[in-house]
């Protein structure tokens, strides 16, 4: 694998339940809402669990996740191809933290930033 190992860790706060910050990580149809590359193939299950498989796409770089762990109140997904690694995310009651590790070419703690913001608007979105 090429590229760099890079680890983040980032915990935000969000004006949302658990149960609202769980439903957009673990249903594909909510998750490719918010979303950066917010492409996600046919097919995907209403909600992730153990074992599951799904490619995505950012730019012309493939990233294959399978889900380890689908919890109320977390997922970790394993991580090969374009970044060989892990992302977990962990949620609580208007809160939500996410940890990336791998080795990549791409920026991750600027990917990871980029997403735990994209998914504080949703949240917010969906109240209004």
């Amino acid at each position: 694998m090429l590229g760099s190992f890079q680890t983040s860790q980032l915990r935000i706060e969000v004006d949302a339940s658990q149960q609202a910050i769980g439903e957009s990580l673990l249903q594909p149809m909510q998750l490719g809402k918010w979303l950066p590359s917010g492409k996600f193939p046919t097919g995907m299950p209403e909600q992730l669990n153990s074992g599951f498989e799904f490619t995505t796409h950012i730019g012309p770089i493939t990233i294959l996740s399978q889900v380890d762990v689908a919890s109320e109140n977390s997922l970790r997904l394993l991580l090969s191809q374009g970044i060989d690694g892990f992302h977990e995310w962990y949620w609580g009651e208007g809160w939500v933290q996410s940890r990336l590790e791998g080795i990549s070419m791409l920026p991750l703690s600027l990917s990871q930033t980029a997403s735990l913001f994209s998914l504080r608007q949703y949240l917010k979105s969906k109240q209004s």
